[in-house]
């Protein structure tokens, strides 16, 4: 026994005494542990054992409807089949969301697209843009014969079928397949219009697809009439037309109801490929078509040999569209004016189809383009230039009365009157001396002509030469480029912008040195605009080719003269009369005076870009604002072409031609009397009295290049104050940059 273990008196130890069933310390816890483990396994145990009794018992019960043999196969293709047309049905119902979201639209019936007959300001039908669309003639009313064809051509069966023609699927299968490439339609009727109705013409299967389910929608929610109704007045027929009717009048001028059996015939034949059948287009190809069509109606039992012998033998004359003209261009832009009209004013899209009275002059517009084409056929390949534009525009109210967007809409579409950036060269000065009038200066201002650097910029005049102190009149008539660089160091280019802007100069006009001197882009349009703010006294011009606009129950949803804002006044009217004089001697003694107008006090300025590459010039009378433009479109250079030769030339035949007959207004600040019309008379003009102004020859104009240059030298010793007749060649020709970097 070891002694450390024993208490000192050699008794043994006392034990702690602990009551009877008392749990040890922490027993309670781990007992309720063990309780709910057992409780849980006991659970899960049960569970399982139910469950595959449960097995059990179902097996017990299917082995009673155990098939074997070809019973079983069929089964299992059975049960095959149900699985994955489910799951097809899961797939096709995702792909056909967007279908059946396109159902939504309360408008569905209606066209997305305009329907748009154009006017001139007489009342005069000038052409169509958008779709063209009629679908005011009742299904009763389109002749028997047209919808026989319609229906032999392109779903025999329509009355017969659901949406989805199987029959006519299948049989157009294997058609494909004897001939081995598609050379029948699978798609009934119904499936046809719910494409053209909901979406696109591209191939693939989601589109398929939804073609199915909006062909079964339209079958639910329209009888077969309103079906083959909306189908004869949605179909697109070639030409821009949609609908039978909207194509009988294009094709052959004639009421639908009035169609001959050949005529009907021929429409029909369009429903597949009205790009390939047009008639105006390819009369062979679609008289070939009619004549299929014929044959399909014979076949599909609609109607006799015996009754189409007499269009087989009669096939149908389309009208000759070869010879149609119209101002394309303006109405392009007309068009895109419409599209944002309708975006301001919801009434106008209420209804899509309209009549719009355009403000396009017909006299005015031939004058346009025949001085454009003109002075291109004569002038052309002298000076290297291939296209020109021109826009004209009244003061007043902004209204565009003529434009030429470039010599040929049938080779170019594009709209150089609009959509060409250009740059103004030396026609962009004025927003320069706009804005010095503006902040202190005037006309009689005295600014030196001299050598100027900006950061190692030196722009130079014309003729490298300088004047020493000039008044800005005489800087702007001799078109110097150094004044208007020095007035925007002092004024700020920021100023010039902000001005530019508000006077109706829509692009972005980079802030730079040279910005003074025209190097930024702008449009023949806004440049007219902006001029026409000088020509009303300081008031913005608003371009607008639109004066009216009726829906198709003939009734006014938009007018002009109800609709327009109020002018917004952009500069002072006394700082437009100091304008006005200036730009008045611009063409009467400087760059500008070959487009003098007889009798007529003109205004204006000329532009001729770094390289020859653009030549303007814009002006303006108290009746009229144009601005003309000559380049190309590459951008190549031309051969030294000017904004005092062919730009000014056209514009003073053009307005010569636009004030005949007119009264003339005057022009805001300018008080002197027109220039009598006799000493402006130039060659076999005198003496005229009447007809279309001419181009000068170029022999003449090169006689009068030589005096004037011989004039400008006497000028320049002379050093005259006021930019008469004599003035300085060094200051600017036509103001062509000369820019060193």
């Amino acid at each position: 026994m070891n002694k450390g273990s024993s208490p000192p008196d050699g008794t043994a130890p006392e034990t702690p005494k602990t009551p009877v069933g008392t749990p040890p310390k922490g027993g309670r816890f781990k007992a309720g542990l063990l309780s709910a483990d057992a409780w849980v396994d006991t659970a899960l145990w049960r569970l399982a054992s139910g469950l595959r009794h449960a097995i059990e018992s179902y097996s017990a019960w299917l082995r009673r409807f155990r098939v074997r043999g070809a019973g079983r196969v069929a089964a299992e293709l059975a049960s095959d089949g149900v699985t994955f047309g489910l799951l097809g049905l899961v797939l096709m119902l995702t792909l056909a969301q967007d279908a059946i979201d396109k159902t939504a639209r309360a408008d569905w019936r209606t066209t997305e697209d305009f329907s748009v007959a154009f006017l001139d300001r007489f009342g005069n039908e000038i052409g169509h843009r958008g779709i063209l669309l009629n679908d005011t003639v009742p299904l009763e009313e389109i002749p028997d014969h047209l919808i026989k064809a319609a229906l032999a051509t392109e779903d025999r069966r329509f009355f017969h079928h659901f949406g989805i023609d199987v029959v006519g699927t299948f049989r157009a299968m294997m058609e494909n397949v004897r001939a081995r490439t598609v050379v029948q339609g699978g798609s009934s009727l119904t499936q046809q219009l719910a494409k053209n109705l909901f979406l696109t013409n591209e191939r693939t299967l989601e589109r398929k697809i939804n073609e199915a389910f909006l062909a079964l929608w339209l079958e639910m929610n329209l009888s077969k009439r309103e079906i083959l109704k909306l189908y004869l007045d949605r179909a697109y027929m070639g030409g821009g037309t949609f609908g039978v009717a909207a194509a009988s009048e294009f094709y052959f001028a004639k009421n639908v109801r009035e169609l001959s059996l050949s005529e009907a015939a021929m429409l029909a034949g369009l429903f597949k490929a009205p790009s390939k059948y047009a008639p105006h287009i390819n009369l062979p190809a679609a008289r070939a078509r009619a004549n299929e069509v014929l044959t399909n109606m014979v076949q599909a039992g609609f109607m006799t040999e015996g009754q189409v012998i007499g269009a087989r033998r009669n096939p149908a004359v389309a009208v000759d569209r070869s010879r149609d003209r119209s101002p394309d261009h303006f109405l392009d832009y007309a068009f895109d004016r419409l599209k944002e009209l309708a975006r301001e004013y919801p009434a106008l899209a209420n209804d899509r189809i309209l009549t719009v009275r355009t403000s396009l002059d017909p006299g005015l517009q031939r004058q346009a383009e025949r001085a454009i084409l003109d002075t291109l056929r004569q002038q052309g390949n002298r000076y290297r230039v291939g296209e020109g534009a021109v826009t004209v525009v009244v003061p007043e109210t902004g209204a565009v009365r003529a434009m030429v967007g470039g010599k040929d809409y049938g080779t170019s579409q594009f709209n150089r009157a609009v959509d060409a950036l250009r740059q103004p060269g030396s026609s962009f000065k004025p927003f320069v001396y706009i804005t010095a009038f503006m902040n202190g200066y005037s006309p009689r201002s005295v600014v030196p002509d001299a050598p100027i650097n900006i950061g190692g910029w030196s722009p130079r005049n014309y003729g490298r030469s300088y004047r020493g102190p000039v008044t800005l009149k005489l800087a702007l008539t001799k078109s110097i480029n150094t004044i208007p660089v020095r007035l925007s160091q002092a004024l700020g280019r920021d100023k010039i912008v902000e001005n530019a802007h508000a006077m109706g100069i829509n692009s972005e006009l980079k802030i730079t040195r040279a910005l003074p001197l025209g190097v930024a882009e702008v449009t023949v349009l806004d440049m007219t605009a902006a001029y026409g703010s000088f020509a009303s006294g300081g008031l913005k011009v608003v371009p607008t080719p639109i004066l009216e606009v009726k829906n198709s129950q003939g009734e006014t949803v938009y007018e002009l003269s109800r609709h327009r804002r109020a002018p917004e006044r952009v500069f002072p009217a006394e700082k437009a009369a100091e304008m006005n004089d200036v730009l008045v001697n611009v063409v009467e003694a400087g760059t500008g005076r070959r487009a003098r107008v007889p009798g007529v006090t003109a205004a204006g300025k000329t532009g001729t870009t770094q390289a020859y590459r653009d030549a303007w010039f814009v002006g303006y009378t108290g009746n009229y604002v144009a601005a003309v433009w000559f380049g190309n479109d590459d951008f190549s250079t031309t051969a030294r072409m000017t904004g005092g030769s062919l730009p000014a030339m056209t514009w003073q035949a053009i307005m010569e031609y636009a004030h005949k007959g007119v009264e003339l207004k005057p022009m805001p600040g300018v008080d002197r009397p027109p220039q009598p019309a006799e000493a402006l008379v130039v060659g076999d003009e005198a003496g005229s009295g009447a007809g279309r102004p001419r181009l000068l020859r170029e022999q003449s104009i090169t006689v009068l290049e030589e005096i004037g240059a011989r004039l400008d030298a006497i000028g320049k010793r002379a050093d005259l104050p006021d930019g008469g007749p004599g003035g300085n060649r060094g200051s600017g020709q036509d103001g062509v940059e000369s820019i060193t970097q």
